[in-house]
């Protein structure tokens, strides 16, 4: 029942997903006749007992811990509920991104080695690869044992998912040189420094879309600013080449070539294509999307459950906590 087209974008998104993976054992959870409108609107057939009812729903302005209190029948808190009790693989939804990662961290609860979960977000770069940023706002204050905890999963998702098989990790800071940073960035910079992962250094804000690293680490404070800002490119672009074309017959044609070009240019800026973020260091698969994410957005986050279920990243996951904490 979260996001800004809620029921109609998650049904029939996660509805198209099962439908090209078979393998997809689909749970339904919100508002059992609202969901039952948009099937039978779509002339869709699906498992009535695979929908299990909440009837409350956690808005985009509420309250994130207060509302897993104060609405317990939320989708929500059963979603992830339905994770914790080994009755769900995977846990997928648009809703409020603060309570999903209260709910995911409190009632799934957080892997055992992991002191804090981390978001990410996939930048597309100049040389037609992507980078990974972590974190993007899971967590604002950040100790440099944190932050390595972030590199350490973001290598080995991007290692299981992306098929990257020694991805690069890259510390943001404000220069290249060692010397330039913080208290959190040198202490952070020692940690991964002396750690087995493919640690390059420093890198600079310019170095995300250059491609110059597979993964940046920060906190999520300057990372949920980075986010915002990028995403906030795209509308802006659209309403620059509006204003131009209203100023003449010859900029909208002008305007009209450029936006046909951009739009195919620009199609790896999209994030329908990657649909949600995971959240790691949990345990169990849960991944948060966009407010308004569309039924495509929704059918790829659910189609990247299924491919981190099947890939067993969890387990992963725990294993290379153990180990670090082992070799601490």
């Amino acid at each position: 029942m979260g996001g800004d087209y809620a029921p109609a974008n998650a049904v029939l998104g996660a509805v198209e997903a099962a439908k090209e993976n078979s393998d997809i054992d689909l749970i339904l959870v919100g508002k059992v006749d609202a969901i039952l409108n948009v099937l039978n609107e779509n002339n869709i057939s699906f498992d009535k007992d695979k929908i299990v009812n909440a009837d409350e729903v956690i808005g985009m302005s509420d309250s994130p811990t207060a509302a897993l209190k104060s609405k317990p029948n939320s989708s929500i808190v059963l979603g992830a509920k339905l994770v914790k009790d080994k009755k769900a693989d995977a846990f997928v939804s648009a809703g409020n991104t603060g309570a999903m990662m209260a709910a995911s961290t409190l009632l799934i609860g957080r892997l055992k080695g992991c002191s804090r979960p981390t978001i990410g977000a996939t930048f597309p770069t100049a040389n037609d690869k992507f980078c990974l940023v972590y974190d993007v706002g899971a967590s604002v204050d950040c100790k440099p044992s944190h932050l390595f905890e972030y590199a350490l999963m973001g290598s080995l998702f991007v290692k299981e998912i992306f098929g990257v098989n020694n991805p690069t990790v890259g510390l943001l800071s404000v220069g290249e040189e060692d010397s330039k940073g913080n208290e959190l960035t040198f202490a952070t910079f020692k940690l991964l420094k002396e750690s087995n992962l493919n640690f390059i250094g420093n890198v600079e804000g310019r170095d995300i879309l250059k491609g110059t690293t597979d993964i940046v680490v920060c906190d999520g404070f300057v990372g949920n600013i980075i986010l915002k800002f990028a995403e906030s490119f795209m509308s802006t672009l659209k309403v620059t080449l509006k204003a131009y074309a209203e100023k003449g017959i010859m900029n909208k044609l002008r305007a009209l070539v450029t936006k046909i070009t951009l739009k195919e240019a620009l199609k790896k800026f999209d994030y329908q294509t990657y649909g949600g973020v995971p959240l790691l260091g949990v345990n169990g698969i849960s991944i948060i999307g966009h407010g308004s994410s569309s039924a495509l957005a929704i059918k790829n986050m659910v189609l990247r459950a299924k491919e981190m279920h099947d890939k067993n990243i969890i387990k992963k996951f725990e294993e290379s906590l153990k180990t670090y904490a082992e070799n601490k």
